[in-house]
């Protein structure tokens, strides 16, 4: 059996939303507990507060030092006073997604009955299928809660960008801007691909125990790693894995297949090591799911009809070497909100570092994405 640390117990900031959320499953989630953080001061007409929706393994703590890994928060970068999005001007909200494990709703939590009663043990499998979507009225339902009757802008990167694209096609007159930056209407072949390699590899690990690995404690360590292994490669440009390792070897003593040999292994097995340590399997799973099921189009009648009529301002961002969502599924976004009458604003921003770049230190990035939400605060008047 394969045991590591257990998860820490933190105490999140959490809204509970007591009535609940009835999924496009059909199922109800009875009460919908949404874990969030707040930056900067909401003013007194509600009007400057805006929503960041995290990416696929990310969570709320978007400008803060993580509670499990003390690492900076993971849009430290873009987020804080006198920033690109500045908490000294705007209010600034992030939630862990439904399906999450920092805290939302999700296979971590304790189950409850269509009553809402605890059952005293975790969903685990249990856990209904969700959709990016339902990710989406959770964070309406959080919105609500906080008595904000609209957001200034939306803004995420990847999975975030899908969560940007749903705000703005199911509550166009709840947002003001959106901002979907290297993401698509969809998930391609490729990408589920990519996914379903990373689940089998959770599912083969004899620790995954059928999803009831909580029961003794364990966790499926090696399957959840490789899982991040995979991905993380998708997340990297081939010239920057170049760039950082080449073909740089480690102090192995002979060729092995015990050691890693090449910089590059050692590199992806860290990225797996700490992945497992602040990350639950069915919540992987479960939200990998559901990033695979999006298709905005289908959704909506069509990519156009999605967005027709919007009073939604655009900022649509992509990257040159990003192959996991590449400038072509944003060019077609573009395309579909001209078709809509949008009003829309597109950046390509030329770069090496992959899909990962949204998340590094690109100014040029910086600046377009805080000149336009300046721009849509000045129209409001905030």
């Amino acid at each position: 059996m394969n045991r590591i640390a257990p998860f820490p117990q933190i105490e999140h900031q959490r809204a509970v939303i007591r009535d609940g959320l009835r999924l496009d499953s059909g199922a109800w989630i009875r009460p919908l507990a949404i874990a969030y953080r707040t930056y900067g001061r909401l003013n007194a007409a509600r009007s400057n507060a805006i929503l960041i929706c995290h990416a696929l393994t990310g969570d709320q703590y978007v400008a803060e030092r993580q509670p499990v890994t003390g690492k900076p928060g993971w849009w430290e970068n873009l987020v804080g006073p006198g920033k690109p999005v500045d908490t000294e001007r705007y209010f600034v909200i992030c939630s862990n997604v439904l399906g999450g494990c920092m805290g939302s709703t999700g296979p971590r939590e304790e189950m409850t009955d269509e009553e809402g009663r605890g059952l005293g043990r975790p969903w685990g499998t249990d856990f209904p299928a969700i959709t990016i979507a339902d990710m989406v009225r959770a964070q309406k339902k959080l919105i609500e809660h906080l008595e904000i009757p609209r957001l200034l802008a939306v803004i995420g990167g990847s999975m975030g960008g899908m969560q940007v694209l749903e705000w703005a096609a199911s509550y166009p007159e709840s947002v003001f801007a959106a901002a979907p930056i290297a993401c698509a209407t969809h998930h391609s072949a490729q990408n589920i691909a990519f996914h379903e390699v990373g689940r089998q590899a959770i599912h083969a690990d004899p620790d995954w125990k059928g999803g009831r690995y909580w029961e003794d404690g364990s966790v499926p360590a090696r399957g959840l790693s490789v899982a991040r292994m995979v991905a993380h490669i998708t997340y990297l440009s081939e010239a920057a894995l170049t760039r950082k390792f080449g073909r740089k070897l480690q102090d192995a003593s002979a060729l092995t297949f015990l050691e890693d040999v090449f910089q590059v292994e050692s590199y992806l097995r860290h990225q797996g090591s700490t992945f497992v340590r602040r990350f639950d399997a069915n919540s992987y799973l479960t939200i990998t799911r559901a990033m695979d099921y999006f298709d905005l189009a289908s959704a909506h009648g069509g990519l156009a009809a999605a967005f027709r009529n919007t009073p939604t301002r655009f900022f649509v961002a992509s990257f040159s070497s990003d192959w996991l969502f590449p400038t072509s599924e944003s060019r077609a976004l573009v395309r579909a909100l001209n078709a809509a009458a949008a009003r829309v604003s597109f950046i390509e921003i030329t770069t090496d570092k992959g899909h990962d770049a949204f998340l590094l230190d690109e100014p040029v990035f910086h600046r377009a994405l805080g000149g336009f939400i300046a721009g849509c605060a000045q129209e409001l008047g905030v």
